[in-house]
């Protein structure tokens, strides 16, 4: 694989458009706009972080930090975090990976995040501080606006109960790999219609089998766990419309039902982009 720039820049940007390009329940979608933002917001964030995630030779935290503080100054708002905190392995990983393929580029995951450093940890730290999500850091004994005194994976692991996208790290992306792209592949029949598609797919897996860490910060672990399964059932159903249109409206629906509620399955939609980014990146 041993992809360059401007592939990484492209596989990146290509995820996060896939992304905006199905009507995710609850989430800013290109067919609805929600929470004070739009599709447009998401695209100029990824645009702005986009060079700094495909940096050649850049350390995992120098990406964090560099395509955070690129998204802050686009758009005025914390549109990207997570997205840019799974990218950032990833696209380190395809940069040394020995061939084409999901399995050479998880290999070199690992060896990214068995590697990162001090320095790595400082970037990361300091992209939170900036975007000030809640969660990671809020212990503390680690608190991200202090100097890192612990590597950036045993923090990620402090916060891996309580988080989704910190778990990442912990874990080696095992919910990237091991629910999202098998997600993706399992939708690759279905015929192409706007709105619908793989990216649907695999947002449904995250957000109705894991209590959304983005809703859990704003409205706590019993309202994340509610709408789990909410979204599971709504999975479960949407499984059995046959017809397209239908599917589309019932998708409509329930997002904005959600939207009423102010729920955003934030958390889901940024473990969806690292799959597609992870899918685009194998297949480069």
């Amino acid at each position: 694989m041993s992809l360059g720039p401007a592939a990484i820049a492209a596989a990146f940007l290509a995820a996060c458009r896939a992304e905006l390009d199905v009507v995710k329940p609850g989430n800013v979608h290109r067919f609805a706009p929600g929470h004070g933002m739009e599709a447009a917001t998401f695209e100029a964030a990824a645009a702005a972080a986009a060079p700094f995630i495909a940096e050649r030779g850049a350390g995992v935290g120098a990406r964090i930090l560099g395509a955070t503080r690129a998204s802050w100054a686009a758009v005025g708002v914390n549109a990207n975090l997570g997205i840019v905190l799974l990218a950032a392995p990833l696209a380190a990983a395809a940069e040394t990976a020995s061939g084409r393929g999901t399995e050479p580029l998880r290999t070199a995951l690992a060896q990214a995040l068995a590697g990162l450093t001090p320095t790595d940890a400082e970037g990361a730290y300091a992209a939170i501080a900036l975007a000030s999500p809640g969660g990671l850091g809020e212990t503390a004994e680690h608190d991200v606006r202090q100097p890192p005194s612990i590597g950036l994976v045993a923090a990620m692991r402090l916060a891996g109960d309580r988080d989704l996208v910190a778990r990442q790290y912990a874990d080696g992306f095992a919910e990237i790999f091991d629910i999202g792209l098998p997600a993706l592949a399992a939708a690759d029949a279905a015929p192409a219609t706007p709105g619908l598609g793989p990216a649907l797919a695999a947002y449904l897996a995250f957000a109705g089998r894991f209590p959304d860490s983005h809703v859990a910060r704003k409205f706590g672990a019993a309202r994340a766990a509610a709408l789990r399964r909410r979204m599971a059932e709504f999975a479960a159903d949407f499984g059995q419309v046959t017809e397209p249109a239908d599917a589309l409206s019932a998708a409509l629906a329930f997002d904005a039902e959600l939207k009423r509620e102010k729920l955003n399955p934030g958390t889901s939609a940024d473990l969806t982009v690292a799959s597609l980014f992870a899918r685009f990146l194998a297949e480069a």
